[in-house]
């Protein structure tokens, strides 16, 4: 009788832990934050303009941080680049939408300048190209979702 309740006590343990971590798979969760954000990277992207994919970078950090393991270093550089880049134009007190770096705002200092420039070439990096391939991939492989981010 012991024994019976001892199995029984632990198939039900059992039971409750692996329905517990189907509550929490990270690719579920990531999948439901990336089918709540790609109206908005859409739209953001497509309005854009020379602003490039700065308007989506806070979607992007809510998706870095929903993110399984498996693209976690892809949403991380990606990110990061831009986030570089958005404090570098906001250092220089400029309008990523309207700023032109052949014909910067007279009041841009050449150190300013400077660092949007070296900011704007680590986005624009081969590393930066190929994580977005990485996360549209899985965008579309494993939540089913198309993501156009590039």
């Amino acid at each position: 009788m012991r024994r019976a309740l001892a199995a029984a006590l632990a198939v039900a343990a059992l039971v409750g832990l692996l329905s517990a971590c189907g509550e929490d798979d990270p690719f579920e969760r990531y999948c439901d934050v990336v089918r709540e954000e790609q109206a908005g990277l859409t739209r953001d992207l497509g309005d854009a303009g020379t602003a490039g994919l700065l308007p989506a970078l806070p979607a992007f950090e809510r998706l870095e941080d929903a993110a399984p393991d498996d693209i976690a270093d892809d949403w991380s550089v990606i990110t990061q680049r831009l986030t570089g880049l958005a404090d570098a134009l906001d250092d220089a007190g400029v309008d990523p939408s309207t700023y032109d770096a052949t014909d910067p705002p007279a009041d841009t200092t050449p150190e300013q300048r400077e660092a949007i420039g070296l900011a704007a070439g680590a986005v624009a990096t081969e590393e930066v190209r190929e994580a977005l391939g990485v996360v549209q991939q899985q965008a579309r492989d494993v939540c089913g979702t198309e993501l156009t981010l590039s």
